[in-house]
């Protein structure tokens, strides 16, 4: 008996001691912004051997993931891949959205009751308090009882707060114009650690833009994207044509200086630099306890919206992109074991083509004439109801004045259902949905459970208009944008590689609030407070 219960503890002891081991050290969540799954695939032959087909081939694909709400924003994406499920919880509806209460629009990660660390501008004035869900980020510091990191760094503040939670360690991003530094909030803390003041100190910022961006192959060998000249892209203030090379020496004083530095693929270097340095710094993957770094990878959103998905610069930036993937992998496998290090890899958003390039290619796409639909339903309402109704139009939402429709004894509802109507008649406008129907309704067709995801009912308006595939608001004369339903914004990459992940792909369906509820199963912890999501189980297995 004594033998068998010295067995058996020595068994259960070596069990868990096991599973203790098989978390990770440190899990690097790497979110790109705007990058399409075709880029994968279309740029394919020209990555090399130790970036994104590393981890394709060593890792986990997952072929068919797909953001399953509306609007596909930079905000919204990087909340829902950390929390694990969709606007209609997490409350981050856009990256700017109209607050109802104070009557003023308010950015996604504003927060003017804290101060900027590493700069004497506003720029820090920054937390995730809008966000009212938890991250997987939180919930793995309330597992390690606060004893494991957690560190975000992104271009932009928004790819560096949302991921990183409401109880990060901290929260960089790079401040531009006049500055060229990484700063951060007194949310997080009270001044920059040492590491960070080294990193402005190189201010390797200001080297990169004292050369010329030119193309990382001969460009000719660009055969996957379209001629360098044409008339699809924006230009460069100064520029007057949108051509290699971009002389970014002469361009700094007329385009913001240091903030040239985001539409070119060198604010990918500067980022992945400020990642390896967080690394080194906060001594993360040094201890017991898994640590986190979530890096997001903001250039190619600010290419892609000037240049078009099917630029030159696009795939340079693609192609350069690889070889910072590649410093990051042959860093963290310098440093760690590969059971050490959980990675992941995906996207907030994708892109569509620009719609003038589609037209004139036969594509169904247009613009949308935002100005004259606000000024006709303004009309339309006050001719049908005596009122001026209409309080705001932003990201696809109506927002109703209720003190006016109060004191008139109007219906809502029926007011919701006449401006939804009155919307399908103009050219561009394919689909309307009152928020009476979003409340009430449960709706399971596939791009209009995408809207009511996106809705949410403290947060969003009255009525939500859809535009038609291809088109985008009127304004875009070069470039592209997103937040659309339809799949060249929602087909993401997800590829996961490193601790306990099996070399594979899967082309099931993946909806992005899985991520969080995969990183659950995979380190052992409780999901984000509102997770939606399910875990990948072809990767779990």
């Amino acid at each position: 008996m004594i033998r068998l219960v010295a067995f058996s503890v020595l068994f259960f002891a070596g069990f868990f001691s096991f599973a203790q081991q098989q978390k990770p050290k440190l899990v690097v969540g790497i979110v790109i912004d705007q990058m399409r799954y075709d880029y994968l695939d279309r740029y394919w032959n020209k990555f090399s051997d130790d970036g994104f087909k590393k981890i394709v081939n060593g890792g986990f694909n997952c072929k068919n993931t797909h953001y399953n709400y509306m609007p596909t924003y930079t905000g919204p994406g990087h909340a829902s891949i950390y929390t694990g499920t969709t606007p209609e919880n997490h409350g981050i509806i856009a990256n700017d959205w109209y607050n109802k209460k104070t009557k003023k629009m308010i950015y996604c990660a504003e927060d003017t009751t804290v101060k900027t660390i590493g700069s004497s501008s506003k720029e820090g004035l920054m937390s995730p308090k809008n966000m009212v869900t938890t991250t997987i980020t939180d919930q793995l510091k309330l597992n390690t009882n606060f004893k494991g990191k957690v560190i975000g760094v992104s271009l932009k503040d928004r790819g560096a707060i949302l991921p990183a939670g409401h109880k990060a360690d901290a929260a960089y991003w790079f401040e531009g114009k006049n500055t060229g530094k990484w700063i951060s909030s007194s949310y997080y803390l009270n001044q920059l650690p040492k590491w960070v003041q080294e990193v402005n100190k190189k201010n390797s910022a200001n080297t990169y833009l004292s050369k010329p961006w030119n193309t990382l192959l001969p460009i000719a060998d660009y055969s996957e994207s379209i001629a360098d000249n044409n008339p699809y892209e924006g230009i460069f203030k100064g520029e007057k044509t949108p051509t290699f090379p971009h002389n970014l020496p002469a361009l700094r004083d007329s385009n913001e200086n240091y903030s040239l530095i985001k539409n070119t693929p060198f604010g990918n270097n500067i980022t992945t630099e400020m990642a390896l340095a967080a690394i080194v710094g906060e001594n993360l993957g040094d201890d017991l306890f898994t640590d986190f770094l979530a890096v997001s990878y903001s250039s190619p959103d600010y290419i892609g919206h000037q240049y078009g998905p099917m630029s030159v610069e696009v795939q340079d930036n693609y192609l350069r992109l690889d070889q910072d993937i590649a410093q990051l992998l042959t860093f963290l496998e310098s440093k760690f074991a590969k059971n050490d290090v959980l990675i992941f890899i995906t996207a907030d958003h994708g892109a569509v083509d620009v719609p003038q390039f589609l037209i004139d290619n036969h594509i169904p796409a247009g613009y949308f004439d935002k100005k004259k639909m606000v000024a006709d339903l303004k009309t339309f309402c006050l001719t049908k109801w005596n009122a001026e109704l209409i309080e705001n139009i932003s990201n696809g939402n109506v927002f109703l004045n209720h003190e006016i429709i109060a004191k008139n004894n109007l219906n809502v509802a029926q007011i919701e259902q006449e401006i939804a109507n009155y919307l399908l008649t103009f050219e561009g406008v394919s689909q309307t949905f009152t928020a009476t129907t979003l409340k009430t309704t449960v709706i399971t067709e596939n791009i209009a459970a995408n809207i009511q995801r996106g809705f949410n009912q403290v947060r969003s308006g009255d009525v939500v208009y859809v535009l038609a595939s291809g088109w985008i608001n009127a304004g875009y004369s070069t470039g592209t944008t997103h937040g659309s339903p339809y799949h060249y914004d929602t087909h993401v990459p997800l590829i996961w590689y490193g601790n306990q992940i099996p070399a594979g792909e899967t082309t099931k369906k993946v909806v992005i609030p899985d991520i969080a509820a995969t990183l659950a199963v995979l380190l052992n912890i409780n999901a984000p407070s509102a997770c939606t999501g399910n875990p990948i189980k072809d990767l779990i297995k």
